[in-house]
């Protein structure tokens, strides 16, 4: 009988103390207020669903097109492309994964080296960035989607 109170008591001190990720300051405004913090990448209408697009024209003889929806393990990745001519000249995520904090932190350090080494590459067929395998490849198969829609 002591051994069982003992032992509750134990747990109960352990299930006390556990400390949960906090996930408060991670609740996002509605879209119709959504704003871009500075000091992190502009992830576009991330969270929010849009369809593919077709080319569209835009100043300067750019065109953009937007990637498919990739969906991954921890969530979905989708790109816009710019391309001038042919060469892609820019592109933009319009969602990545976002649950947790976690998340963003993965977003902020693979997605500016991502578009760097798609921009390089000029191309899909990019190196995952370690610690990103699920948003690296989602990232590069909605880009592939991209450049296949634009004919580039």
């Amino acid at each position: 009988m002591l051994f069982a109170v003992v032992v509750t008591a134990i747990g109960l001190a352990l299930l006390l103390s556990f400390k949960p990720h906090n996930v408060a300051g991670l609740a996002q405004p509605p879209a119709a207020v959504q704003t871009h913090e500075p000091g992190r990448p502009d992830l576009g209408n991330s969270g929010r669903t849009s369809a593919p697009s077709s080319p569209s024209a835009t100043p300067a003889g750019s065109r953009t097109v937007d990637g498919d929806a990739v969906d991954t393990r921890w969530g979905p990745v989708q790109v816009r492309m710019t391309v001038t001519g042919s060469k892609i000249t820019d592109v933009k995520v319009l969602r990545s994964p976002d649950g947790n904090r976690r998340d963003l932190e993965i977003s902020d350090t693979a997605l500016p080296i991502l578009r760097q080494e798609a921009l390089s590459a000029q191309s899909a067929k990019i190196d995952a960035v370690s610690g990103a395998t699920y948003t690296s490849d989602g990232y590069a198969r909605s880009l592939q989607s991209a450049i296949d829609r634009s004919a580039l």
